[in-house]
């Protein structure tokens, strides 16, 4: 019986540790050759210096179940280091198929707080890496396509964060770097479905050791799979990432805990028509001011960050 990711190859980037980790694992098990990227420095904040150790583990894991894999310990940051992973994956397997973009990093701090420095390495890791290996597939199914004379095979998997969603105050960087992904998500869906490419984004809640302040005062539970396990959200990678998911493009997915949640585009709540040529002050504060007294206040973003933690 054949597995339904069998034939395909695929990049699974910050795949040393935590969800990479699990997503490329996932991705093996359905069939598919990895190659499984990860810097390999030890903090979580990018310090430390390079290893090719979590990487390697990962694709030897790969390797002892039956698998094919290769480790790749660049930087996706760094356009020509992600040249050279994508690379590796059409030399050593014939084609890239699968891009699954998960590498990054947090430097956490109050937006006033926030130094230039760490703003710029957190957009960088993140919205800047996930460009690099999505330009450089994306140039890759395009010329397969015009050789092909029509569409060929590719899934784009990217990870954004409900810190974009609900928002969260200590994390303006990270924040960002997310709502940016699901903007270069939605742009590249446009871009690429002629090609026979869909492009998704998935915003996983999991404990890892980016999240292990987040989800500190609520502990495993001492038998049965960790509700916040990372296992329950790489099925939903290898999906995507399948034959099966051809109609799925451009979408917002919350994953958790054997939970998936479908995200609408943002939807007009309320229409105020001025009565004159434009608004005036007074008419604008004589509309929403009474518009926003009025709402609920679970309804405000911090809020529902707040009631976001305490349901998963």
């Amino acid at each position: 019986m054949s597995l339904p990711l069998e034939g395909l190859s695929a990049v699974v980037t910050g795949a040393g540790r935590g969800l990479g980790r699990t997503e490329a694992l996932e991705l093996a098990r359905l069939g598919a050759a990895v190659v499984v990227n990860d810097y390999g420095r030890p903090g979580r904040d990018g310090s430390g210096e390079a290893s090719a150790g979590p990487a390697e583990e990962v694709a030897a894991e790969i390797r002892a179940a039956g698998g094919r894999a290769l480790a790749h310990t660049g930087d996706v940051a760094d356009l020509q280091q992600a040249r050279a992973l994508v690379r590796l994956a059409v030399e050593e397997f014939g084609k890239l198929d699968i891009l699954v973009n998960n590498a990054g990093i947090l430097r956490d701090r109050m937006v006033f707080s926030m130094t230039e420095d760490e703003w710029d390495s957190v957009i960088r890791v993140h919205l800047k890496g996930h460009f690099n290996t999505t330009h450089l597939a994306a140039a890759h199914w395009r010329e397969r396509s015009k050789a092909a004379g029509g569409p060929v095979y590719g899934r784009i998997v990217n990870t954004s964060s409900e810190a974009f969603l609900a928002g969260s105050a200590g994390q303006p960087n990270y924040a960002a770097a997310k709502g940016g992904i699901v903007g270069l998500t939605t742009s590249t869906a446009l871009a690429l479905a002629k090609y026979g490419v869909t492009a998704n984004a998935i915003c996983p809640r999991a404990r890892t050791r980016m999240t292990e302040d987040v989800f500190a005062g609520l502990a495993a539970p001492g038998e049965g799979l960790d509700p916040l396990a990372p296992e329950h959200v790489a099925p939903l990678v290898g999906y995507l990432a399948s034959p099966a998911a051809a109609r799925v493009n451009g979408q917002l997915l919350v994953v958790h805990g054997g939970m998936v949640a479908i995200v609408e585009r943002p939807r007009v709540q309320a229409q105020f028509d001025s009565k004159q040529e434009t608004f005036t002050y007074d008419e604008l504060d004589a509309l929403l001011s009474p518009h926003y007294a009025r709402r609920p206040a679970e309804e405000t973003f911090a809020a529902a960050e707040v009631l976001a933690l305490k349901r998963g």
